[in-house]
């Protein structure tokens, strides 16, 4: 008996240490604090990812994703890094609606604070207030909208108005008495990421000939890239000039430790998908995006739009697009080494509405949590950022998205409690296909034709090559590598978004063909040259 009890207790103490931080919930809290303020140029390698959301769960039908119910995630275990709605600006902070603004922020920013956990505040746009009264109506010297040649005033916003009105705005967001609660309640958190959904009507490149201001400083009939970069030059100002109000506004260590993150505040994911991609960019020769100048972080959207022809498994799906970013990582932190990078995701679904569970439906699939977590996955491995954020309607109920978002809390947690995958996260180098290229290859400027951008490991079920938007792809894999011949290693993930898959042959580049089984929700596998073995990674592996 006492050696069964024994054998129970060592069991016990091996399954502890392979789930790490999950037996404690300081323990939790104290790695996502680690994590979330780790450098992206850290010495020991890339910070672990988060979980976090766009829905801050303010209105009833959505507060199963209030503060206070994410608090008890991580007390149970899950890596999620905290949101909270941005609190609105009352003339009357403390008038008859301020106990729903303590009801929502109170118990849940106490906990935070008692366990030492960074914040994210959730917003629109920062400068939609410019389109709004007083700004509005000011006289064009001084209105910080777009004003036409003939004097009208538009209800957006522009990049070569004047300065002030953008601090003062920026300022007005964190300077009141709300916000000044929030730092009461909670004086010291290691990170405060102010983040905006970036979507306020803004001047458009292509449009700044309707703009009186850049008429008279540059003149009519100017080239696309002179035109882009102006434009970029002035949001970089502008943008930070707002930030700098907000930051302005906040006390001390808030204004030190405070960042702000811009959804899509990213490299165009379409690059070369058709000709026109330049006009949705501001690319200029030499920079792919602006950015990483304009904001500290950027989320851009990793979607199968409900809008849009992208599914998870065709050429034109987010994995694929993606490929894009990577050069563009590497140039973000050129221009800014401690930008931070999230990844936005988004299934296409909304209760009630016709979009991507209805299309796969249609066509006889069906679209599962874990063929979510599959898609997102390959998007995490290949760019590995410092949150997953998932996107929802600010009504969207909790118990219908509860198990597709904790499909992606799982897939956090287990680069944390996985002590394999947790060391390929930190050190593993993406390995590129150079057998093919990426299939968008429309209108690619002469500095980035050499880029690495193709990542998708060949498979004997994928179709040959040319590939087109709907050519559909069975399986998506890509590797990692570490070490040098003839000791090197390889994790390779993959996914099949249509089905599990047995006996898929995936050709690692410079090394050989391995086979393996292929889950809808994604499949690891350590690949090592020495011994030329192939092992799946379980989710807690078995001891040595």
């Amino acid at each position: 008996m006492r050696h069964l009890i024994w054998t129970f207790f060592l069991a016990v103490l091996l399954l502890a240490s392979h789930l790490g931080a999950c037996a404690d919930p300081e323990l939790v809290a104290d790695e996502i604090s680690t994590e979330a303020t780790r450098s992206s140029q850290s010495a020991t390698g890339r910070p672990l990812p988060l979980a976090s959301h766009w829905t801050t769960g303010k209105h009833p039908l959505s507060n199963g994703w209030a503060p206070i119910q994410q608090v008890q995630l991580i007390e149970q275990g899950h890596f999620l890094l905290p949101w909270f709605e941005h609190p609105d600006n009352e003339n009357d902070p403390f008038g008859r609606d301020y106990m729903v603004f303590r009801a929502y922020f109170q118990r849940a920013i106490e906990r935070a604070r008692d366990l030492k956990l960074p914040l994210v505040l959730v917003a629109s746009q920062w400068e939609r207030f410019l389109s709004d009264e007083p700004y509005l109506s000011l006289p064009p010297n001084k209105n910080p909208n777009v004003v036409t040649p003939e004097g009208k005033v538009l209800r957006m916003v522009s990049p070569f108005g004047p300065l002030d009105p953008w601090r003062e705005v920026g300022r007005r967001l964190t300077d009141n008495r709300r916000m000044k609660t929030l730092q009461m309640w909670y004086p010291d958190p290691p990170l405060i990421v102010f983040l905006s959904n970036n979507e306020h009507e803004k001047l458009v490149w292509k449009d700044v000939e309707k703009s009186a201001r850049y008429l008279k400083a540059y003149g009519p009939g100017r080239d696309d890239n002179f035109k882009r970069k102006v434009v970029a030059e002035g949001w970089i100002v502008h943008y930070r000039a707002l930030q700098s109000g907000m930051r302005d506004g906040l006390s001390e260590p808030w204004k030190s430790r405070a960042i702000f993150v811009g959804y899509d505040a990213f490299g165009p994911p379409h690059f070369g998908r058709w000709g026109g991609w330049t006009e949705y960019s501001l690319y200029v020769p030499n920079r792919i995006d602006p950015s990483p100048l304009m904001w500290d972080g950027g989320s851009p959207s990793f979607y199968t739009h409900d809008w849009s022809a992208s599914t998870d498994y065709k050429v034109f799906s987010p994995q694929i697009e993606a490929m894009n970013w990577v050069f563009m990582q590497h140039e973000a932190y050129v221009l800014n080494p401690e930008f931070w990078l999230e990844l936005s995701v988004w299934d296409g679904h909304e209760p009630g509405s016709s979009d991507k569970r209805g299309l796969y439906a249609k066509l006889g699939q069906t679209y599962t949590p874990e063929r979510y977590a599959g898609m997102v996955q390959f998007g995490m491995w290949l760019i590995r950022p410092r949150v997953v954020r998932e996107f929802r309607g600010w009504l969207h109920p909790w118990e219908e998205g509860r198990p597709y978002f904790m499909a992606l809390v799982e897939a956090v947690d287990r680069v944390h409690t996985n002590p394999i995958l947790r060391e390929w996260w930190r050190i593993g180098e993406l390995v590129p296909n150079r057998a093919h290229r990426h299939p968008y290859q429309t209108s690619i400027p002469l500095e980035y034709v050499d880029k690495d951008r193709w990542f998708l490991l060949d498979a004997n079920v994928n179709p040959r090559f040319p590939w087109d938007l709907v050519t559909e792809i069975p399986v998506f894999a890509l590797a990692l590598v570490k070490g040098s011949p003839p000791a090197r290693e390889w994790l390779v993930y993959a996914h099949s978004p249509l089905g599990d898959r047995k006996n898929v042959r995936l050709t690692v580049p410079n090394y050989s063909v391995i086979t393996v089984d292929v889950a809808v929700a994604g499949s690891f596998f350590v690949v090592k040259e020495k011994t030329r073995t192939v092992e799946q990674v379980t989710a807690v592996p078995a001891p040595n």
